[in-house]
C-alpha cells in the first residue's frame, strides 16, 4: 500500500467514528497559560487527524496550544467515549484500556529506574498518579518503593482497571477533583501534563497538595522533536492536547509553580522529555526573546521546506 493509500484509509477509519469536532463546545484563549500574554500567532489550521483544530503561539513566551479549545466538559466526554478508538483508527490498531498495559509496564520499568535514587529509603508513604490511566504505572512505583496510590483519570474503562489492581481511583478531570485537605509525597504526571486544561494552576495546585520534601515527575511530548521527527507541524499537533510544550516552556512552567529541576531525562523514544523536580520557593523567568524568535523561524522553515 502506498502512502497516499495509507493516508486514504486512515482518513476513512477516523471518519467512521463520526467525532464531530466542528459541533464540540469550545472556548476562545484570551491570555496565555504561561506567561499572560494575549498576541498569539496562527501556526497550523489542521491536526494530525484532520480536524480543524487551530494551534497558536504565543509571541511573548512561545508556548503552543489550540485555539479554540474544547471546554472541559467536551474533553471530559472525549476521554471517556472517543479518545481510544481515535487513537486506534490512526495507527490501525486497537489501543485501548487492556492492550496498552504491557507499554505501560515498560514504562514503568524505566521510570522507576530513572525515580530510584530520590525513593528508596525516603520514607515517603503516598503518591498521587495524575492522568494515571489503568493503574499500570501507580501500581508498579508503588509497589517498589512502598507507598499507597491514588489514581485520578477521566476515562471510566482505565479506572475501573486500575480498580482491579486494588488502587483508590477518582474518576474525572485533576482540575475539578476535591483532594479535601489530603497531602501526598509523590505526584506523578506520566504522559499527561499536555493533556491538562490549564498547566499553570494544575501544577500550582500539585504544589500545594505535596508535603514539603516531595517529589515530583513529569513528563512531556517535546513538541520540537514531535514536529522534526515528522517534517511537519500538522502531524505535531492533535486535539488531545491542548498544549505543546518544549524544554524551556516546560522548565519555565515548573519554576513559576514552585519547584526545582532535579533531573532531567530524555527518554529512549527520543520524543518525550522527563523531569524530577523538588518542591521550592516560585521564581519568575520565561524563555528568551532569542529562543521565541528562533523557535517560530524553526516551525516556519519546516512548514516551508520543499519535500523530497
Amino acid at each position: 500500500m502506498t502512502a497516499t493509500e495509507q493516508g486514504g484509509a486512515r482518513a476513512k477509519r477516523i471518519a467512521a467514528l463520526g467525532f464531530g469536532y466542528l459541533e464540540q463546545p469550545k472556548r476562545s484563549v484570551q491570555q496565555c497559560n504561561l506567561c499572560g500574554g494575549s498576541a498569539f500567532t496562527v501556526l497550523t489550521h489542521r491536526d494530525r487527524y484532520g480536524y480543524p483544530a487551530m494551534a497558536v503561539g504565543c509571541s511573548r513566551c512561545g508556548l503552543v496550544f489550540l485555539d479554540p479549545v474544547m471546554t472541559g466538559e467536551a474533553y471530559a466526554r472525549f476521554y471517556a467515549e472517543t479518545y481510544r478508538p481515535l487513537v486506534s483508527a490512526y495507527h490501525g490498531r486497537t489501543i485501548d484500556a487492556r492492550s496498552i498495559q504491557q507499554e505501560q509496564r515498560e514504562y514503568a520499568q524505566e521510570r522507576g529506574d530513572l525515580l530510584d535514587p530520590y525513593l528508596t529509603g525516603c520514607g515517603h508513604r503516598t503518591l498521587l498518579d495524575i492522568g494515571g490511566s489503568t493503574g499500570v504505572v501507580a501500581h508498579a512505583l508503588a509497589h517498589r518503593f512502598s507507598l499507597r496510590a491514588t489514581v485520578v483519570d477521566p476515562a471510566p474503562l482505565e479506572t475501573a482497571e486500575a480498580n482491579d489492581l486494588g488502587i483508590e481511583t477518582i474518576e474525572g478531570l485533576v482540575e475539578t477533583v476535591d483532594f479535601g485537605d489530603r497531602c501526598f509525597d509523590v505526584v506523578l504526571l506520566c504522559q499527561t501534563v499536555d493533556h491538562l486544561l490549564d498547566i499553570g494552576s494544575t501544577l500550582r495546585r500539585v504544589r500545594r497538595l505535596m508535603a514539603s520534601k516531595g517529589l515530583l515527575f513529569v513528563d512531556i511530548v517535546d513538541f520540537r522533536a514531535a514536529y522534526l521527527r515528522n517534517w511537519s507541524i500538522d502531524e505535531a499537533v492533535k486535539v488531545d492536547h491542548p498544549y505543546y510544550l518544549t524544554e524551556s516552556t516546560m522548565v519555565a512552567y515548573l519554576r513559576r509553580a514552585g519547584f526545582d529541576v532535579v533531573r532531567t531525562d530524555c527518554a529512549s523514544d527520543h520524543l518525550h522529555v522527563g523531569y524530577v523536580a523538588r518542591p521550592s520557593d516560585p521564581a519568575s523567568g520565561l524563555p528568551s526573546t532569542d529562543e521565541v524568535r528562533a523557535l517560530r523561524r524553526e516551525i516556519r522553515f519546516v512548514q516551508n521546506a520543499p519535500r523530497s
